[in-house]
């Protein structure tokens, strides 16, 4: 019985020291990021196409890119949409143009011949 009471006054413990943290400690706000996406014509993740061979080419990606570590977290973060007319777009800010070349290239390998398109910026956060 001690065992599990350690272990739920551990996770209590814990619990706490997270909870200490408050919303106005985070200035949630990336209006200024996203400002790009309000242009009628940008590409934004509502233009992703629910076809399967579309959603397959989406999920591909994504798997690819998670599962190099060398890539920082932004990288694992892009947006990637497959549109309707097949094209695949990769928007969002990554650390450096090491992680740029390879996601372009984790991109066109796993897009099943699909243009891709590098809308990705590098952010200096």
């Amino acid at each position: 019985m001690k065992p599990i009471l350690y272990m739920i006054l551990a996770g209590a413990v814990s619990l706490s020291a997270v909870g200490t943290m408050r919303a106005s400690d985070v200035n949630a706000d990336n209006s200024a990021q996203n400002s790009g996406d309000r242009d009628t014509g940008a590409i934004t993740p509502e233009k992703q196409s629910n076809t399967e061979a579309d959603v397959k080419i989406t999920r591909d990606i994504r798997r690819a890119l998670v599962k190099d570590t060398s890539l920082s977290v932004y990288a694992h973060n892009l947006k990637i949409i497959t549109t309707h007319d097949h094209i695949v777009y990769l928007r969002g800010a990554v650390g450096s143009s090491d992680d740029v070349s390879k996601i372009v290239s984790l991109a066109q390998t796993n897009s099943g011949g699909y243009p891709v398109k590098n809308q990705i910026s590098i952010t200096t956060k």
